[in-house]
């Protein structure tokens, strides 16, 4: 999904310096005409429909701005904008243009009337075990860098909680509440929204930051829950669902959505116990059991292998928790 972006500035050198970014980074998010002059600023404003705009102040005044859907104010850091333009929302010109293409889409998003557009293509993974403390978390990015490292796209989607999300990525981005607002008001566009907060780290996994406060995740409902899954699987190729040890409703649905559960199980007496329960007394595991997959972490010091099909992954002694889920993806 890519929306129609015109940058109009008659600073050309900042003009050829955004367009060869654009084409070289985020031709697969934005396509974009890039106008330096008045000229063809009317040009393509006459020939053209554009899903959003970014106008500086001496292009942007006194042109009919109609073919827009979104014109926004491309805004130096000195000066105020003239007459005309100071009714349109400013986006810093001075800025990473990451950010600037960040900041485009999260306004698109805000007036598209485009929810989930493009159609499911992603596997869904639910990790979830009973028991805390058992490396669920591990377990899911060790699985999303693996796929990673197969060329696939991974998205790793927290659902815990208590995120977990910042002990294992940088976390200077958009926080994932913009994304629960939007879900609960039913307005814009949930994939561009998404486009435009998601953050990859440096192995190439796609994340969002953790929930501006602890209740922003938790007063979401199941539908809530599924609407943000539809929308994420619509952008990537394997989507990794990391649950909270709760078996509420929302897990249930999440459950049902996914294409495989990894139930996540070491080797302590009260881990085995919780998973021996789940499976003898609780109706969920009826009903997903053909696409459960264990898999036995810190499985060296264990005595008591968990019931086929299983994963086991050897226990390794290290705080380092990112060398520890790379290190882990091979043994998917």
């Amino acid at each position: 999904m890519k929306i129609k972006l015109l940058i109009a500035t008659d600073d050309s050198d900042y003009a050829g310096h955004l367009s060869a970014e654009l084409s070289a980074r985020h031709s697969g998010v934005v396509d974009a005409t890039v106008c330096s002059t008045p000229e063809r600023l009317r040009e393509a404003l006459a020939t053209r429909k554009f899903d959003a705009a970014l106008l500086e102040a001496p292009m942007a005044g006194g042109e009919d701005l109609g073919p827009i859907t979104l014109p926004l104010l491309l805004k130096a850091p000195e000066g105020s904008p003239r007459s005309g333009c100071a009714e349109l929302i400013g986006i810093k010109k001075y800025q990473r243009i990451t950010s600037i293409i960040s900041d485009v889409l999260e306004q698109s998003a805000k007036v598209s009337a485009v929810r989930c557009a493009e159609p499911r293509r992603a596997r869904i993974t639910a990790v979830w075990s009973p028991a805390g403390g058992v490396g669920k978390t591990t377990v899911a990015l060790a699985y999303a860098a693996k796929k990673v490292s197969e060329g696939k796209q991974a998205h790793y989607l927290n659902l815990e909680s208590f995120s977990s999300v910042p002990a294992y990525f940088e976390e200077a981005g958009k926080s994932i509440s913009a994304l629960f607002e939007m879900l609960e008001s039913s307005e814009g566009s949930t994939q561009m929204l998404i486009k435009s907060i998601e953050r990859r780290d440096g192995g190439g996994i796609s994340y969002f930051c953790r929930p501006a406060n602890y209740d922003d995740m938790n007063v979401l409902s199941a539908e809530n829950i599924m609407g943000l899954l539809n929308a994420c699987a619509g952008m990537t190729d394997e989507l990794v669902a990391d649950l909270s040890c709760t078996c509420d409703e929302r897990t249930s649905r999440v459950f049902d959505a996914a294409d495989r559960v990894f139930l996540v199980t070491d080797p302590t007496g009260i881990t085995q116990t919780k998973v021996s329960q789940f499976m003898s007394q609780h109706r969920v595991f009826g009903c997903i059991k053909e696409k459960v997959v264990f898999v036995e972490n810190k499985s060296a010091a264990s005595g008591k292998p968990a019931p086929e099909p299983v994963i086991r992954l050897p226990h390794l002694r290290t705080t380092d928790l990112s060398m520890v889920y790379k290190t882990l993806s091979a043994c998917f």
